[in-house]
């Protein structure tokens, strides 16, 4: 919400800069976006929490702000004057709807003059965001950003029968005869309404003319034609004008209001101002009285707050007249209720609070302790641990996942943390067929309507927002859940989600740039592999990764191979089609594992850790320069080698890959790397030399390998 610094001070005289101001109220727990200085004086853009629409008015900041400087406040009490007519007699309410409606007023002025409004009113509205219409319609928003209470004005003579009926909207029935209820609202759009909209209608309840706190109709609009206005000023539920903004993807400043809570006792006060300023700026004639329908009346709740709480919740004490001053000024009415009400920072000392029509969200003794200590001020508090009431522990999972948090770190990966409400049609691109998502029941936006079944969603837009804002290089993690459908039972399950893109090496001193690709990522996984044993690649993988540089992954076994075991996950390059759909322009890795059996596996390998002395024996390293089918696999030359059960093969890497000249078409040559390595004795020349032909021997007869000439 913006607020204008000088009419502010029409409600408490503070004599601070509009900067010093800004920051007292962010720190007594206004968030505040920041202060401009325009041709109508400083506005200060205050970030209103959806638990405080007392303050998206300027009287409710005026009240904080009397409270933090310790300064009174300005009371509204408009008193316009009354015709002998009576207002009763004019208009009649009927709320048949009073779990939607808990409170109708309305006042009728006879003979105004529509016209454009006064300077002085138009430059406070365009401070304030809001553009001119006339000086009724500006009134009535006038009225909205004082009090932060949202008014409509009707034409009266437009309203038929002069008679106002609060009512649910007409829905279709069952049988398809009765179309659902239709209205043309003032932004010109024909809209249509399901049964659990507030309605605003006339005459016998038949012709809707708004909708109920968010938006009038166009039928009963005020125009430069219009005599006399009907003041609307009501209170409506707010969870249900929450569901019905969203459902009709319509908000607006009354909605915003109304859906966080608005004050029913602040109808009457701002229609009656609203109703004062129309007498001076277009004239006429107000009836007397008000007809005002309250069926949603409620008692005022009574909030007891106590030192010893306070002692124990903030670890400091507050002196009585700052407890007493605090509470006051922001309307609890404090009184001592302890029988020690005279003794000044009695440890016994306890305050009877009455909760004011304003602030709903103050319920219990700890929401007034927070009000005490904000207002008090947060830094006069001592940073100290509260007394911990049973032993920690760390989670299960604790180490293991701290372990694979910094090998992703120490690989150059930087953790992010995303929400995992996502779009339907986003979740659907990376979504199996065979999966049902997680829809929810009550979404914050259509586009964040479903939880992501896999954490490739997410990913891919935090790499699609680094790629947009001009950040070519990036490597991320996160450690995470995603959400699928079991029949009607919601599974969750614990993942690791990885993306890259860009560039693996810089361009350096010596060292000529590379793009990132997907032996990168192969190499990344297989470190964080080593943590448990190791994983084992299979061709297959998402439909949405590219055909030729995806896989599979999974656990591998004492042998070596997958065994018996299911992919925990898989990798690869984004698909061209879908890149192309997230306007990726260029080349994208993504990768997914299961965490759960991923840290059992690192468990079980902790436990199998056996201490082994160093070797007191050299190794030897010898590298076989192999001609290779292009459908050939390392992990085929690894298989291969290791079936010859030579116990001194300590490791196996690939050196080189090349494709090119000198090389003959369908083939490619490795460079493979064996080291050899006995704890019992130093390996001879002639012991490295049969271990040799041995390989080669068998590589040749299982993959009809060649031996490159050096």
């Amino acid at each position: 919400m913006k607020v204008v610094y000088n009419w502010l001070k029409d409600f408490v005289d503070v004599t601070a800069p509009p900067e010093e101001l800004a920051s007292r109220l962010a720190l007594s727990g206004t968030n505040i976006g920041g202060v401009e200085n325009g041709p109508h004086g400083a506005v200060i853009e205050a970030e209103v929490s959806s638990n405080r629409p007392d303050c998206l008015g300027h009287y409710g900041i005026a009240r904080e702000v009397a409270a933090i400087y310790k300064l009174p406040l300005k009371h509204v009490s408009p008193r316009p004057a009354e015709s002998a007519a009576k207002a009763s007699e004019a208009v009649k309410v009927e709320i048949q709807s009073p779990e939607l409606c808990g409170r109708f007023t309305a006042r009728v002025i006879r003979n105004v003059k529509i016209q454009p409004s006064p300077k002085w009113l138009q430059d406070r509205l365009e401070a304030s965001g809001v553009a001119s219409i006339n000086n009724v319609v500006d009134v009535s928003n006038y009225a909205m950003l004082e009090l932060g209470h949202p008014l409509h004005t009707f034409d009266y003579d437009k309203v038929r029968d002069h008679k106002i009926v609060v009512r649910r909207a007409k829905s279709s029935d069952a049988a398809g005869k009765a179309a659902p209820e239709k209205m043309r609202t003032l932004d010109g759009v024909e809209r249509q309404f399901d049964s659990n909209i507030c309605m605003i209608s006339d005459g016998d309840g038949s012709r809707a003319i708004g909708i109920g706190g968010i938006m009038g109709g166009a039928e009963t609009e005020i125009s430069f034609s219009t005599k006399n206005v009907l003041i609307e000023c009501a209170w409506f539920e707010p969870v249900a004008i929450r569901r019905a903004a969203r459902f009709l993807k319509l908000h607006t400043e009354a909605s915003t209001r109304f859906g966080r809570g608005a004050d029913p006792e602040m109808a009457e006060l701002a229609s009656r101002r609203a109703a004062e300023l129309i007498l001076q700026l277009a004239g006429g004639e107000l009836l007397a009285g008000v007809v005002d329908v309250y069926p949603g009346k409620r008692a005022p709740k009574k909030i007891r707050v106590t030192r010893a709480e306070i002692l124990r919740v903030m670890g400091a004490d507050v002196p009585d007249k700052q407890v007493e001053a605090s509470l006051g000024a922001l309307g609890f009415a404090p009184v001592r209720s302890d029988q020690n009400r005279g003794a000044e920072g009695s440890l016994l000392a306890a305050w009877e609070s009455t909760q004011p029509s304003w602030r709903a969200e103050v319920e219990r003794e700890i929401d007034l302790i927070e009000e005490i200590a904000r207002i008090y001020g947060l830094d006069r508090f001592p940073p100290r641990l509260p007394a911990a009431r049973q032993g920690a522990a760390r989670l299960p999972h604790y180490e293991a996942e701290t372990r694979l948090r910094e090998r992703l770190i120490g690989l150059g990966y930087r953790e992010i943390l995303t929400i995992p409400h996502v779009a339907e049609e986003r979740d659907a691109l990376f979504r199996p067929d065979n999966i049902s998502p997680a829809r929810l029941s009550n979404p914050l936006s259509e586009e964040a309507n479903v939880l992501r079944s896999t954490g490739i969603v997410t990913m891919a837009a935090a790499l699609e927002w680094n790629l947009n804002h001009g950040q070519r290089n990036a490597r991320l993690f996160e450690i995470g859940r995603h959400y699928r459908l079991d029949g009607s039972a919601s599974v969750e399950t614990r993942i690791l989600a990885i993306g890259a893109t860009g560039e693996a090496r810089e361009k350096g001193l010596y060292d000529a740039a590379r793009d990132f690709s997907f032996a990168d990522l192969k190499g990344d996984l297989d470190s964080i592999g080593d943590l448990c044993g190791g994983f084992c690649w299979k061709d297959g993988g998402a439909d949405w990764l590219h055909a030729a540089r995806r896989s599979s992954v999974q656990l591998q076994t004492k042998s070596g191979t997958a065994g018996n075991h299911s992919a925990i996950g898989f990798a690869g390059q984004l698909r061209r089609r879908v890149a192309e759909k997230l306007k990726l322009r260029q080349e994208v890795f993504l990768a997914e594992l299961q965490l759960d059996p991923v840290y059992a596996a690192m468990h079980a390998a902790k436990e199998a850790r056996r201490y082994e002395p160093l070797p007191r024996f050299p190794a030897v390293e010898r590298d076989f320069s192999l001609l290779l089918a292009d459908d050939t696999k390392f992990s085929d030359v690894t298989k291969t080698i290791q079936s010859l059960g030579i116990g001194e093969i300590h490791s196996m890497e690939a050196m080189d890959l090349f494709r090119g000249k000198n090389v003959p078409a369908g083939k490619y040559s490795l460079l493979v790397r064996v080291t050899f390595q006995s704890r019992e004795a130093t390996l001879t020349e002639s012991q490295i030399g049969d271990f040799s032909v041995k390989i080669i021997s068998a590589l040749e007869k299982a993959l009809g390998a060649q031996l490159r000439a050096s």
